[in-house]
């Protein structure tokens, strides 16, 4: 049995998913079990725990062989490092009386003869409390995580996306060294397939360079395209920086100024021994953005959002996801859906196409071309007005990604599932907005959009009861 703590952070549920998929049994200590249930895979256990409760500690680590330990109070409030400490000491208590034989804890680079932050300090304080209490720890202490959804990864996508231009203080020159999710996690799983160790190690990881936090400014504005002017200023103090991050980031100004205290200091690797002893080979960081946007790309565009609308932002992607009840057959609800485009048109505001293609035109886009597609047989590739069919299953999906000329990336997708006796017909657009331009262009297109996707999913579904009749 392997026990994860902070199963519900970006490093633990990926994790999670990791171990899960590899066929290991896997329990998830959580204070709120219902939270966590939808997020992790049906197979993984999950066990109700409060790490500043360590009566609710011994049954999460009964009869557990390798522990996780990846919590952290960052956001918590000016006493995060005591807390901190408290709960690696209940941890590493609870862990002693049940016997586990192996912790793996990931903690955070950084050279501890320096003056630290107090959020890089508390990191390797958490290391020595398990280290002093437990035997058999072992101790990754890593730079800044590159993937999607991942804090620092985040930050960087909101400042680069919004802003023109960037005002960089001294912090963003601090050297670091930037890993890849997926180079991680094959450090935190590869213990895994060695014996336990009485000992415990530290062990320094990284990616393959190093870099500050405006070469990744630098990198992902690049390979996103975007063209940013940064401005450098010899003095923006932690707190005014992180008040300025909360404005146009998702991070709170208290996380922010950890944050930014934290980057001030180089977190590089001076220890080469963690790719010598787990035998992995990083990827550099521009190799790790590329990695975060493709898989941000397939996770999106893969995705069946039907029965489930929702509107909003997801990374880079702004969504707009509907769906109605169609009372009659699947096959039946599926046949509009084939139809649209070309010399039949999209079931509603036909003149809005027709402008919107005359606009294009007139951007040097191909406008609202004839479809190449024989009428009810879309393949992949095929022409439909100014999209083109990037995927098709008869068994109810069709994806257009668009041919116009956006400040960015657009798909239309519909999607027909069996739902209690008859069908649900859903309709998502996605668009990947690119920089400030972008997110412009799709809120002020939006109310015409809405109007335009709402009336075509309604008439869609009026054909196909007309069809059944």
């Amino acid at each position: 049995m392997i026990l994860v703590t902070g199963a519900s952070g970006y490093v633990g549920g990926h994790l999670v998913r990791r171990l899960v998929d590899a066929g290991k049994p896997v329990r998830c200590l959580a204070r709120r079990p219902d939270l966590l249930r939808g997020q992790v895979p049906a197979s993984a256990e999950i066990v109700a725990g409060d790490l500043l409760r360590p009566e609710t500690l011994a049954s999460a680590c009964a009869g557990v062989e390798t522990a996780y330990y990846l919590v952290h109070s960052l956001g918590s409030g000016a006493d995060f490092e005591e807390r901190e400490e408290r709960c690696a000491h209940h941890f590493a208590d609870a862990a002693k009386a049940a016997g586990v034989r192996r912790v793996i804890y990931l903690g955070g680079l950084g050279d501890s003869a320096e003056s630290l932050s107090p959020h890089l300090r508390s990191r390797q304080r958490v290391g020595e409390v398990l280290r002093e209490s437990l035997s058999g720890v072992m101790e990754f202490r890593a730079s800044i995580v590159l993937g999607p959804g991942s804090l620092s990864f985040e930050m960087i996508r909101a400042l680069v996306e919004r802003l023109p231009v960037l005002i960089l203080p001294r912090w963003v020159t601090a050297q670091a060294q930037p890993i890849a999710i997926e180079d991680l996690l094959a450090y935190l799983t590869a213990p895994l397939d060695a014996p336990p160790d009485s000992g415990s190690h530290i062990f320094e990881i990284g990616g393959a360079d190093r870099t500050s936090y405006e070469g990744l400014m630098r990198e992902y504005a690049r390979q996103r395209g975007l063209t940013r002017g940064m401005i450098r200023v010899p003095v923006l103090t932690p707190r005014l920086s992180s008040l300025w991050l909360a404005l146009v980031t998702p991070l709170l100004a208290s996380v922010g100024r950890q944050l930014i205290e934290s980057i001030r200091h180089a977190t590089v690797v001076r220890d080469q021994a963690a790719e010598h002893v787990f035998g992995v080979r990083p990827t550099g960081y521009a190799e790790a953005i590329q990695a975060a946007l493709e898989c941000e790309d397939a996770d999106m565009t893969c995705r069946r959002w039907c029965g489930t609308p929702f509107s909003g932002r997801r990374g880079n992607y702004l969504v707009d996801s509907r769906s109605c009840f169609v009372p009659v057959a699947r096959e039946l609800a599926f046949r509009p859906v084939l139809r649209v485009g070309g010399a039949f048109g999209w079931y509603y505001g036909n003149w809005l196409w027709t402008v919107r293609g005359l606009m294009d035109r007139l951007a040097g886009g191909p406008g609202m071309r004839r479809s190449s597609r024989r009428a009810g047989t879309p393949r992949t590739g095929d022409l439909v007005d100014c999209w083109r069919v990037e995927a098709f299953d008869p068994e109810g999906l069709l994806r257009l990604k668009a041919d116009m000329k956006l400040p960015g990336r657009a798909w239309l997708q519909f999607e027909v599932q069996e739902w209690q006796g008859g069908a649900m017909l859903s309709q998502t657009a996605l668009f990947d907005a690119r920089g400030v331009l972008g997110r412009a262009y799709w809120w002020i297109l939006y109310p015409v959009h809405t109007m335009m996707f709402k009336g075509i999913l309604k008439s869609m579904a009026d054909a196909a009861v007309r069809e059944k009749m």
